[in-house]
């Protein structure tokens, strides 16, 4: 295992009374053999761990993880007690344990609308493989691997369908779908594709509904953000003369173009966004703590000390009550 390299008090642990957002779904009824159950997994590309996040709340226990940014390894280490491996192309897959269900957010650069949507000629895309060559040496039990929804339709199609025959070929079943964070009570519109594989002995998947009951803004919002996170007059003079919105407390949004719109839920975070795409009200930044949030994380969750990290950090990770509503209906499977 890598030495470690964190040390707890470069983090932020505010506590407070918000409670992480979940979604709990009836169990499938009992069937006469039970199949192996989802007991243990592995983390990769785990930034700092939306999807350990999820499969902990259901039981789960992580193996191993890995990530080649530093400070989110930092930010994993101080959360879970677990120290991710660096670059995944350097691990050989006798470094890796046994596991039940393989975990991968990978690299959505690119196949995103904001990058070139270079698809797997992006070196980046190529990550893909190093993901098929563990499942193909591991064979765990299933996977879930998430991704912006443009991998669906990059072009043409090809990329997408690349990927789901070159996993059918190791033996799973394959299935995809474009979620929403939205439908899975968190107010961040926040659209990805989740591809599922599984071996058939585990039975029928179902997709999670996504019905739970939005939080509102207020509930994700602090009483009194720091004033650092506060728009210049500048700014907030623009903003002011380009838009009025229609209802308080509301997230403003300028998209790449420049027009303003205004929503009772935030538009997706983004790691690369500029400094003032996101405005609550029009007027202050959202802040570290407020992202994560967004994000399904609770309030006890360690965040990095600098807000630029923690912004980032927000901006690539999962929404947690989504991915956990897709791991427990494989666990129910």
């Amino acid at each position: 295992m890598p030495q470690r390299h964190a040390q707890l008090s470069i983090f932020d642990n505010d506590e407070t009374n918000f409670s992480s957002i979940s979604q709990e779904h009836k169990p499938s009824s009992i069937r006469t053999i039970r199949p192996k159950k989802l007991k243990t997994f592995i983390d990769l590309f785990c930034g700092v761990g939306g999807f350990h996040v999820a499969a902990k709340n259901l039981g789960m226990n992580c193996v191993f993880a890995s990530d080649i940014d530093l400070p989110a390894r930092e930010v994993y280490e101080a959360n879970f007690n677990l120290i991710p491996h660096g670059d995944i192309c350097s691990i050989e897959t006798s470094q890796i344990p046994d596991h039940d269900l393989l975990c991968a957010g990978f690299p959505c650069q690119p196949f995103s609308i904001i990058g070139q949507q270079k698809g797997l000629n992006d070196h980046r895309g190529t990550l893909f493989f190093e993901i098929a060559r563990i499942i193909e040496a591991k064979k765990p039990e299933a996977f879930v691997l998430e991704n912006v929804k443009q991998l669906v339709s990059v072009q043409n199609g090809n990329v997408m369908r690349m990927i789901c025959s070159s996993l059918n070929e190791l033996g799973y079943e394959i299935d995809y779908r474009v979620l929403n964070a939205l439908d899975f009570g968190l107010p961040q519109k926040r659209e990805r594709v989740i591809i599922v594989g599984r071996r058939a002995s585990l039975g029928n998947f179902n997709w999670p509904t996504g019905e739970t009951r939005r939080a509102s803004l207020s509930k994700v919002l602090e009483k009194n953000p720091d004033k650092k996170h506060f728009a210049s007059p500048r700014i907030l003079q623009a903003r002011k003369a380009a838009h009025k919105a229609s209802c308080r407390p509301a997230i403003w949004h300028q998209n790449k173009g420049g027009n303003v719109s205004s929503h009772p839920y935030s538009c997706a975070l983004r790691a690369g966004a500029s400094y003032n795409y996101l405005l609550v009200d029009g007027e202050r930044r959202l802040t570290p703590r407020e992202m994560f949030r967004l994000q399904g994380f609770p309030d006890s969750f360690k965040l990095h000390a600098t807000d630029n990290q923690s912004r980032k950090q927000a901006g690539n990770s999962i929404p947690v009550p989504m991915l956990q509503a897709v791991i427990k209906e494989l666990q129910n499977a």
